[in-house]
């Protein structure tokens, strides 16, 4: 073989394979012939013409995502940092629009982002940001939607996935909310403590009441032995007012000897002499005495003024009248 022959056997070898190509899944591939559009390629094995045809790009239909930042001013004059996520891919059908209608998507997406974010944002609060990030999300999913169909793409989504305010605006919230929390705390504890003060109150009641009775019960016990006790003594000839000293006496000693048998006690009862007892029980015989004295001079000074009731019926006696008077 000749020289010339390898040589064009050669060409034609190359020629032959560079007339072959393939095609990615989900990708699509622009065809141009002598500079214009020819045809779009689809995924798989394709066969084109060697230098009448060329490979003008390629494609991607794949989804894909694209992270813009934005600074602006809420209604309240806070200025706050927002990343706004969009997901968006090539409409199949359209990939010549895609291709050819738009150099630079990402920059038009980014200019659309930009321009609804800074006209919705300025609207709200800050609080009403945070609230609402899903509604400023839709205003820029539907504006890029009706922007960017003309240019072959379609916009899957929209995601506000953060919101940093300034630094000193961060803290001044996490201030209020802190406060808001020792409030609600406090309010909490407030009402614990009403809860604790009611239930003492209800439990110290409830023990008054128990005590007033038990110290009713013990006084209605210790009448009822005393009336026993001078019933008794009556039956062996000691008298009623003889018998109340004797008890009143023996009381008084009693309460001497638990004083005394408490060896911490500091309380001292006066009069506290060898004869106070003697002198206390003839004190109360004497003055039991004097009242049954002062008793019978009543009984006989009323017998007398009805009497004389009975015998002058006009004349006019009043009941505060002495017997040296009438």
């Amino acid at each position: 073989m000749s020289i010339p022959f390898l040589a064009f056997l050669f060409i034609g070898f190359i020629l032959l394979i560079s007339s072959f190509f393939t095609v990615k899944q989900q990708t699509a591939v622009i065809i141009e012939r002598f500079g214009k559009f020819n045809s779009i390629r689809q995924s798989g094995l394709q066969l084109k013409i060697p230098v009448i045809d060329r490979i003008a790009g390629r494609v991607n239909l794949r989804i894909q995502q694209l992270d813009v930042i934005i600074e602006t001013k809420t209604k309240d004059n806070v200025f706050v940092k927002l990343k706004v996520s969009v997901q968006f891919k090539v409409i199949q059908d359209k990939a010549y629009e895609a291709f050819y209608k738009l150099e630079y998507p990402h920059d038009q997406i980014t200019s659309y982002v930009f321009d609804v974010v800074r006209a919705e944002v300025p609207k709200l609060i800050l609080d009403d940001v945070f609230v609402r990030k899903d509604d400023v999300a839709v205003a820029v999913k539907r504006e890029l939607n009706e922007a960017m169909t003309t240019y072959g793409y379609d916009i899957i989504n929209t995601l506000i996935t953060d919101i940093d305010p300034d630094i000193q605006v961060k803290n001044a919230m996490n201030r209020i909310n802190a406060a808001d929390r020792e409030k609600t705390a406090a309010e909490y504890e407030a009402e614990a403590g009403r809860i604790r003060i009611v239930a003492k109150a209800k439990a110290e009641a409830e023990s008054k009441k128990l005590q007033g009775q038990g110290i009713a019960d013990q006084r209605r016990e210790i009448a009822r032995g005393l009336v026993e006790s001078v019933d008794a003594l009556n039956q062996v000839g000691i008298s009623s007012q003889e018998a109340s000293a004797l008890i009143v006496v023996t009381q008084h000693y009693d309460t001497l000897q638990a004083i005394g048998a408490d060896a911490n006690s500091n309380l001292i009862l006066l009069p506290n002499s060898p004869q106070a007892g003697s002198d206390m029980l003839n004190n109360m015989v004497a003055s039991f005495t004097a009242s049954n004295q002062v008793g019978e001079s009543m009984k006989k000074y009323r017998k007398t003024k009805t009497e004389d009731k009975k015998d002058f019926p006009t004349e006019n006696f009043g009941d505060n009248d002495s017997p040296e008077t009438v």
